[in-house]
């Protein structure tokens, strides 16, 4: 940073410093060129009146004037310049009556200052045709580099103080980012608790720094689900394991009290608990990573109807579906999502499981209710989190995996839609309602 604001700067006063130069060199010259015109015009319009006279006034505080005759005689001059030789001895050319120079000699042997000089020819004075001249004297920023060295000086000193205060100003704005990179970096995986201290400023630092903190707590959280979902999902696995290590245990220990058939049903059964719990979580896992299927349009009633039929009911299933009701999605998950709505009210229910589908304000509504016991107002959201069982569900048997509703949830949530528990319309079981954007496309 400092670098580039020393370097556009220079750049802009090595501009500024040129300009101001030729402004004040031209400026300077132009003026004593007048300057000595003026008075060398004056002293022409004396000597053509006559009479002839070996002094000449000074005019406008200029006392260098001399007239000198063609042979080279200073026939009249100033009381400055008397007893002096002839000033210059430039003439006009091409027929030209004015002349100007700079002479450097012939005012005294000591003075070795240069002057600006301007000659007018009057050819008919008193004194014949003669040369005019008057000279000023050249001043040090004309003749020497002071003004350069004077505006290169200046401009250094300007780019030396700018580049210091462009160097404190970057390091005071960076050091407060440089604060939380070290904050950041001594903040580990085993220990996320640690926040940023929010400065008082309230500037865009502060804001960063609440930024950052708001992301390491939602970090946090989701380190802390992973963790306790990775506990659960061990202990999950490991209770069929351990049931089916210990059937097999007993049956090589004692084969004759073990039935071998029986073992080998009890075996399968639990291995097919964990091929189903395995299941879940390659699914869970690839919806945490947004994997989805090709999205194409799907008719929910159709849907629905081919669920219904495929799978086996435990209870009576109602149904009551509207016809086009088209959502955009993937079938596969959408697949998933109805029939574990379907298993978890075929699970709970009584006598009837009921499914309803229609639409409303832009969007597909999917209603699966039961007969059973229903979901307290309380416990409606804790159904949705993995590995969990209500208290009326408690055997594996009757709860499941307890990743069907959660896996449900996070599948509408991938298909920007809702699913959640509501009140039930007759006033027992449950009732759950999936919300999804609205299709305008028809099925294929």
């Amino acid at each position: 940073m400092t670098l580039i604001a020393i370097i556009v700067f220079a750049l802009a006063l090595g501009t500024g410093a040129f300009a101001t130069w030729q402004v004040v060199q031209n400026r300077l010259s132009t003026d004593l060129v007048s300057a000595a015109a003026v008075a060398a015009r004056k002293a022409s319009l004396e000597i053509e009146k006559g009479p002839a006279d070996t002094v000449v006034l000074p005019v406008n505080r200029i006392n260098r004037i001399q007239v000198v005759a063609n042979d080279g005689r200073v026939v009249a001059a100033s009381p400055a310049m008397r007893g002096m030789p002839p000033i210059t001895r430039m003439r006009p050319a091409n027929g030209d009556t004015r002349v100007d120079g700079t002479a450097c000699e012939g005012f005294s042997t000591t003075e070795r200052a240069c002057y600006i000089t301007v000659g007018f020819r009057v050819a008919h004075s008193v004194y014949g045709d003669v040369m005019v001249y008057a000279a000023v004297p050249e001043p040090p920023s004309l003749r020497t580099n002071f003004l350069e060295i004077t505006l290169a000086l200046f401009s250094s000193g300007l780019l030396t103080l700018l580049g210091w205060g462009t160097w404190h100003l970057a390091g005071r704005t960076l050091a407060p980012v440089e604060r939380i990179r070290a904050e950041m970096a001594e903040i580990t995986a085993s220990d996320l608790s640690r926040r940023m201290p929010v400065p008082a400023s309230g500037d865009e630092m502060a804001q960063l720094t609440t930024t950052i903190n708001s992301t390491l707590e939602r970090l946090e959280h989701a380190v802390e689900n992973q963790r306790r979902f990775a506990s659960d999902a061990s202990h999950e696995l490991r209770t069929p394991l351990t049931g089916l290590r210990t059937k097999l245990e007993l049956a090589i220990s004692d084969p004759e009290s073990e039935n071998p058939l029986e073992t080998m049903h009890s075996a399968l059964a639990d291995a097919e608990r964990l091929q189903a719990l395995i299941e879940d979580l390659l699914l869970l896992a690839r919806l945490d990573a947004g994997v989805r299927g090709p999205p194409e349009p799907i008719d929910l009633a159709a849907l629905v109807t081919s669920e219904v039929e495929r799978r086996s009911s435990r209870h009576e299933v109602l149904l009551k579906l509207d016809p086009g009701v088209v959502v955009r999605g993937s079938r596969v998950q959408l697949g998933r999502l109805l029939a574990n709505l379907l298993a978890n009210a075929d699970r709970h229910a009584v006598s009837e499981v009921r499914v309803r589908v229609w639409s409303e304000r832009g969007e597909a509504v999917l209603e699966v209710t039961d007969d059973g016991l229903g979901i307290s107002a309380g416990e409606r959201e804790r159904v949705f989190q993995r590995f969990t069982r209500l208290d009326s569900a408690r055997s594996r048997d009757a709860g499941g995996t307890g990743l069907g509703l959660p896996i449900a949830r996070d599948i509408a949530v991938a298909h920007r839609g809702r699913l959640y528990a509501a009140d039930s319309t007759t006033g027992r079981g449950a009732r759950l309602v999936l919300r999804l954007p609205l299709s305008a496309a028809a099925p294929s």
